[in-house]
């Protein structure tokens, strides 16, 4: 049978149908994963198309699988940083869900308050296993669509659940049909996809899925998920670790249209957020994030990044509040009193900030120079020059002018008198045998016992 891509606009054969292989010995890749050494790539030199979707957004587990790692955020927390998410996502919605627990009086209130702001976007789903009962908790919750774990390893489905692939696919296509039958939007959450038989059982389950979505007329999403963040995305790797490979079958041999698919990965092996951006590439429309890039083990991909990735491949923001990034990672050291490395991409107080001389010189003749966009602009975070024995002349010139916030036609330059002498004495410390960075207030307090005029001078600026 051939048909015509809209896409790709050229006919294209589908003669492929792959059923259930129900193997009696499960199928666990020890060529690959031995667990005794690093887990192996392989290559068979197969290419698939790129096949970027007509739209791609974020969606986001911080309240679910982000949650799990930290300490438990209070409702009103929870609601603060979902308001900020919105803000964040802009009104097309480009964060477009966020999942939440429904299992503890806690997560329920969290998710009716967070209900209760009125706000379009991010939708609110929840997440549940793949059992009547819980499903009974997302009926009482006034949402229209949840997640379902449906792991398709054979690592869970016959180490963890003791099931045949058969006795996990009927288990799974029955609460699959509850919620069809209760008009809610199941969202099937493929655990371990990097490690499970695609062809054997992947494939199969997601075919019957997408049987089931045409029957009754509500999208069955399929979530792939990287759950120990195996997934790579050279070109010509192998399945089951080929992330592109995972999505371009789900989509080609299965049927699964783009807005269906979600991509959702962890950071085990460093490689979260080149893997999302290329399951938006080659067909998923959504990618899953955490705010922060909080979630099990070494974390989901940051939600931040994936904007910036967004920005990025579309050219624009679309809509999104970039601000808004600088108050998350705020609010999170802030009021929740999460420790966030400072050297971390966007969020981390010093990503942008300098410490050696030749670069805070470069910065302080065209701070375009050394950071990597206008920063002061599109996150609301200037950029900075930490002072240390190697800032010279120059990180103390630009620190006193991103201090002071001085004008352009006020600012001073690195032959600066003042500049000379904090100079000398940042230098007898270091030759004292110091080994820190000077602070903000160190610094004020040095300007004042050196010339305490001039520091009246300067601070009448940043008033």
């Amino acid at each position: 049978m051939i048909y015509y891509n809209g896409h790709s606009n050229l006919l294209e054969d589908v003669i492929y149908h792959y059923e259930l292989q129900d193997v009696q010995e499960p199928e666990l890749f020890r060529d690959l994963f031995d667990y005794k050494s690093i887990p192996k790539t392989a290559f068979n030199h197969r290419h698939v198309p790129m096949c970027v979707p007509d739209e791609i957004w974020i969606t986001d587990t911080t309240f679910r699988d982000g949650q799990q790692s930290t300490s438990p955020f209070t409702v009103q927390q929870i609601v603060d940083l979902y308001r900020l998410m919105a803000r964040l996502g802009g009104e097309k919605g480009l964060i477009r869900q966020s999942e939440f627990f429904v299992y503890s009086n806690k997560d329920k209130e969290a998710l009716h308050a967070c209900q209760d702001t009125g706000l379009k976007f991010p939708e609110i789903t929840t997440w549940i296993r793949a059992d009547e009962r819980d499903f009974e908790l997302v009926k009482a919750a006034g949402v229209r669509e949840t997640g379902i774990l449906v792991s398709c390893s054979d690592y869970h489905i016959f180490k963890k659940m003791h099931l045949t692939r058969r006795q996990a696919l009927d288990k799974y296509l029955g609460i699959v049909k509850s919620a069809l039958s209760h008009g809610i939007t199941p969202r099937c959450h493929f655990e371990d996809i990097t490690r499970a038989d695609f062809y054997g059982f992947v494939v199969p389950f997601a075919t019957q899925l997408m049987a089931l979505s045409r029957e009754s007329g509500i999208p069955v999403k399929i979530r792939m998920c990287d759950t120990m963040g195996f997934g790579v995305t050279y070109p010509g790797a192998s399945l089951p670790r080929s992330v592109q490979g995972i999505v371009y079958g789900l989509h080609h041999y299965a049927g699964v249209p783009s807005a269906q698919l979600e991509w959702h990965g962890h950071n085990d092996f460093y490689k979260v957020v080149p893997n999302a951006a290329t399951a938006w590439l080659y067909g998923a429309s959504a990618v899953n994030c955490s705010l922060l890039g909080i979630g099990e083990r070494t974390g989901n991909c940051p939600l931040e990044a994936m904007a910036m990735e967004y920005a990025s491949l579309r050219g624009g923001m679309d809509g999104m509040d970039f601000t808004a990034i600088t108050e998350i990672a705020d609010y999170f050291e802030r009021e929740i009193g999460y420790n966030i490395p400072p050297k971390t991409p966007f969020v981390g107080r010093a990503f942008n900030s300098t410490r050696a001389g030749i670069h805070a010189d470069g910065m302080l003749k065209d701070e375009e120079i050394y950071n990597i966009f206008d920063t002061a602009a599109i996150l609301n975070r200037p950029a900075r020059v930490s002072v240390n024995k190697t800032s010279g002349l120059a990180g103390i010139a630009f620190w006193i002018n991103d201090y002071y916030k001085l004008p352009e036609e006020h600012k001073v330059d690195k032959r600066d008198p003042l500049v000379v002498k904090m100079k000398e004495r940042i230098d007898a410390e270091y030759e004292e045998g110091r080994n820190s960075s000077f602070g903000d207030d160190e610094l004020v307090n040095l300007i004042y016992a050196i010339d305490h005029h001039r520091i009246r001078e300067l601070e009448a600026f940043s008033l």
